[in-house]
């Protein structure tokens, strides 16, 4: 149902795998969307433009290519678009590949995420929502992960930074009073996945007939999340300012990665060949999403199997690969 008066949103990190599919669940609801990406080269530039292709027809979206660490430029975009909020996705991700470049990784999600909190500061930008991620909780062997854990373990420069953007987004909303949001993601899976992820990366070697990277003996446990249900979380926290607020968006319900690559066989109809290396320094033992805050105060509750899931997942692969 479109909204009645809608709020003009920024996304950063627009063109890339969440930020895309947030982008359309906005437009689809009636609210006006300016997106930003920079196409960071950490994969292909072709790939985030098909993410973009949907969007850019609808006439209540702007894109603007730029990088968030301009900040006067970034201030300018949110006076002259009337911003009232901002979903602020950009970062450098991955866990192994910040273990290469920390310095570079430091500079773009905190450096980053400290630009977008100046220009909203500035601005007098209403509400700010901050993708944060399961990995700030540090490495855990067992245990559902609650809001009110420790979180000053980070295991890799990633996780760090994204502690670190979380406690930037804490110091703004105590000097401004601007409501700031931190939604800790797990595990984020489906249509336009990043292709260095586990599931997106095996399907294409499956599919390819080439061994998969298994890292360890496979006990490594991951609390893996479709797309549709963190975008309903994100969507529920940015309609619900409230102070300073962090939650988990996770499923609850963590496998095995020897449990996936089994399930991805059933949903491809192939078998896997693995190529078993040692466990990577930076990944953490497991993660499992304690979703009781989300749930209370945000009416979240994941929906969609793993099974189901994986099936939405490969249908899309299939038209990608074809």
């Amino acid at each position: 149902m479109a909204l009645l008066n809608p709020p003009i949103t920024l996304v950063t990190g627009a063109a890339g795998f969440i930020g895309s599919h947030l982008v359309e669940r906005l437009l689809a609801e009636g609210v006006t969307v300016v997106g930003i990406d920079n196409f960071d080269p950490y994969y292909a530039r072709a790939v985030k433009e098909r993410n973009l292709a949907v969007a850019l027809g609808h006439p209540q979206y702007t894109f603007v290519e730029m990088d968030l660490r301009d900040g006067e430029a970034l201030l300018r975009l949110i006076r002259e678009r009337h911003v009232t909020r901002v979903a602020h996705l950009a970062a450098r991700a991955g866990v192994r590949a910040s273990l290469a470049d920390p310095r570079g990784y430091a500079e773009v999600n905190i450096g980053g995420t400290l630009a977008v909190l100046e220009a909203c500061r500035a601005a007098r930008v209403c509400h700010l929502v901050f993708a944060s991620s399961s990995s700030v909780y540090g490495d855990r062997a067992s245990g559902a992960f609650r809001e009110e854990d420790e979180t000053d373990r980070p295991i890799s420069p990633y996780a760090a930074t994204k502690k670190a953007g979380e406690t930037l987004c804490y110091t703004y909303h105590h000097l401004t009073g601007m409501a700031v949001t931190c939604l800790r993601l797990f595990t984020v899976y489906g249509s336009r996945q990043r292709p260095d992820l586990a599931i997106h990366k095996f399907a294409r070697l499956m599919l390819a007939d080439r061994p998969l990277p298994f890292y360890g003996d496979g006990s490594m446990r991951r609390d893996y999340t479709f797309v549709s249900d963190t975008l309903a979380g994100m969507v529920a926290a940015l309609e619900r300012p409230n102070g300073f607020q962090i939650y988990n968006l996770g499923r609850s319900d963590p496998i095995s990665l020897a449990d996936l690559v089994a399930h991805l066989e059933r949903a491809l109809g192939r078998p896997a060949r693995l190529d078993r290396q040692p466990a990577p320094p930076g990944d953490v033992t497991s993660t499992c999403a304690d979703i009781t805050r989300a749930a209370r105060d945000l009416g979240y509750a994941p929906r969609v199997s793993l099974e189901e899931g994986l099936a939405r997942f490969v249908v899309w692969l299939r038209e990608e690969v074809a």
